[in-house]
């Protein structure tokens, strides 16, 4: 297995706990996170999370509203310095509301196995949420 596969696997791990320093850890300074790629109602210019302090505010204000996230990856290609986890995302909010997407998660690691980019491929239309 190559480094970018296993910093993916720590980071959807760590999502799914809630470790947020862990997290944030994997990240280099200049790293971004992109989620969803484009523009968004967590980015509605389109230039992703761009350094620790604005992936922190991303974590802080976007990750820590679901009670729970649970990725399932059906798919790993890994090239290089990258990888594209192919499958799904289910996210438990407030409410017992319960949200379903079909993702493509990029992750790229630079040469010291930091997270310089991660970049969510997901279609807001196709989230669908239903009572757990």
């Amino acid at each position: 297995m190559g480094v970018a596969r296993d910093v993916a696997k720590q980071s959807m791990a760590l999502t799914e706990a809630r470790d947020r320093d862990g997290w944030l850890a994997l990240f280099a300074d200049d790293a971004v996170v992109e989620d969803p790629v484009g523009p968004s109602m967590f980015d509605p210019d389109a230039k992703g999370h761009r350094g620790k302090e604005a992936i922190t505010a991303f974590y802080d204000t976007v990750i820590v509203t679901s009670e729970k996230i649970e990725f399932t990856i059906r798919d790993s290609y890994e090239c290089g310095s990258e990888v594209a986890n192919v499958g799904q995302i289910r996210i438990t909010l407030p409410g017992n509301q319960v949200g379903i997407v079909p993702i493509v998660n990029i992750y790229k690691v630079n040469d010291a196995g930091k997270l310089v980019a991660l970049r969510s491929f997901w279609e807001a239309d196709k989230l669908s949420f239903s009572q757990g």
